[in-house]
């Protein structure tokens, strides 16, 4: 119990100051963004890893390939929440660790956001042309200078110092912490599959990120029944607008 004691102290300040993204949103996202990491990561990991095999699997199954890749993109999406969720936690005691690895991982995730954006745009030019066509595409511009490129280095070493940070200021345990660790081991670029290391780096932020959005979660007041329907609701609706907004352009 004395390792949790950063989140014991984080309740306090949260009592206090101001802390973002706040308890709910923290510890939901925590359990959410790797169960989504990991299921985008296992839906494909029958193909090989490889732009070419990626694509021609589209082709063959373009509603399992979207799905891979929409879960994944998601859980990166989220996975930015339940950093800084962590980087408060690790901050209470060890702050240079928490900002030095929390700006490098969420630098690295942005990466990752825009690479899922030439994966989504990759794989229309299989629906708009054909696979061959779309392959050359990709092949010829593999590679191709941006300057996200620089930030990939980031998520790779950042996995580490975020990971040393938790275990020293008592946020993880030593076996969630060299959990966390594994994430420097996931691919990074343009249409990249799954392999088995994939299935480890993801599996191992399950292991070290689910049970701590669970305590975070639990810890603090519970909610009545009339708030989760109303904000149930609230939620749903709010996910309807966007989606329409989304496909107005």
């Amino acid at each position: 119990m004395e390792n949790l004691s950063g989140i014991n102290e984080n309740r306090k300040y949260n009592e206090s100051r101001f802390w973002f993204p706040g308890r709910w949103v923290g510890g939901i996202t925590l359990i959410i963004s790797p169960l989504f990491l990991l299921t985008g990561v296992l839906l494909r990991i029958p193909y090989h890893f490889f732009f070419p095999q990626q694509l021609a699997a589209y082709k063959e199954h373009p509603t399992l390939i979207f799905s891979s890749y929409s879960f994944f993109l998601a859980g990166n999406i989220l996975l930015s929440l339940a950093v800084l969720t962590l980087v408060q936690l690790i901050g209470l005691r060890k702050p240079n660790w928490a900002i030095g690895g929390g700006i490098m991982v969420v630098l690295g995730l942005f990466a990752r956001a825009f690479h899922a954006g030439v994966d989504h745009l990759a794989f229309q030019l299989v629906q708009i042309y054909n696979l061959e066509e779309a392959t050359k595409t990709i092949a010829s511009s593999y590679g191709a200078y941006h300057i996200v490129s620089g930030l990939s280095p980031f998520i790779l070493l950042g996995w580490i110092v975020l990971a040393i940070g938790a275990y020293i200021s008592g946020v993880l345990r030593l076996v969630p912490a060299l959990a966390l660790s594994l994430m420097t081991i996931l691919m990074i670029g343009v249409l990249k599959g799954s392999s088995f290391t994939s299935v480890i780096a993801t599996t191992g932020l399950v292991v070290a990120l689910v049970p701590l959005g669970i305590k975070i979660i639990s810890e603090g007041p519970k909610p009545v029944f009339k708030a989760i329907i109303k904000w149930t609701f609230l939620l749903l609706a709010l996910i309807l607008v966007l989606y329409f907004l989304g496909q107005a352009g």
